[in-house]
């Protein structure tokens, strides 16, 4: 028995403790060049770029194709009573914004009048929101008629760039 005035060596740990932390420090390691190893973009060299599948002229057309069958089937609803002229210039300003949205990538729908004058979108969007959606919308009493407002919309759709 050691006297009480001696020290005490340090308590060891055996080696089990020491692997098992080694262990856990390779696992995390491992983890994280894991995590890095597939979140990070992927370089494609210069023959392996493949073409899509589509044409983006294709694209673009059945997107038109898409716009002016909803331009003709808001025209049909409004000749057919289902859509009063306010409501109907109202549904063809928000389609001729959602595709201008779609095929451009403008914020057309939360743009005001002012705003999309300012940067200079295509004029004939200018021109359907200002003679046809704007007034019909905004305007106190009758508003214009929206057969006018649906062959705005369809000039918008095939001359958006």
């Amino acid at each position: 028995m050691p006297a009480p005035d001696e020290f005490y060596p340090p308590a060891q740990y055996s080696w089990g403790w020491m692997l098992l932390a080694f262990g856990i420090l390779a696992l995390l390691v491992a983890a994280v060049w894991i995590v890095i190893a597939l979140t990070r973009p992927r370089k494609i060299a210069a023959g392996d770029e493949q073409l899509p599948n589509f044409f983006p002229a294709d694209v673009l057309s059945q997107l038109r194709t898409e716009y002016l069958e909803r331009v003709q089937q808001i025209e049909t609803d409004y000749r057919e009573k289902r859509l009063s002229p306010r409501n109907a210039n109202l549904e063809l300003s928000r389609v001729v914004r959602t595709f201008v949205n779609e095929y451009s990538g403008l914020e057309a729908p939360v743009l005001s009048l002012d705003d999309l004058v300012a940067r200079g979108v295509h004029p004939a969007l200018i021109d359907a929101m200002r003679r046809h959606y704007y007034p019909s919308i905004f305007r106190q009493g009758p508003p214009i008629d929206p057969l006018a407002g649906a062959e705005a919309a369809r000039a918008v759709v095939r001359s958006w760039h």
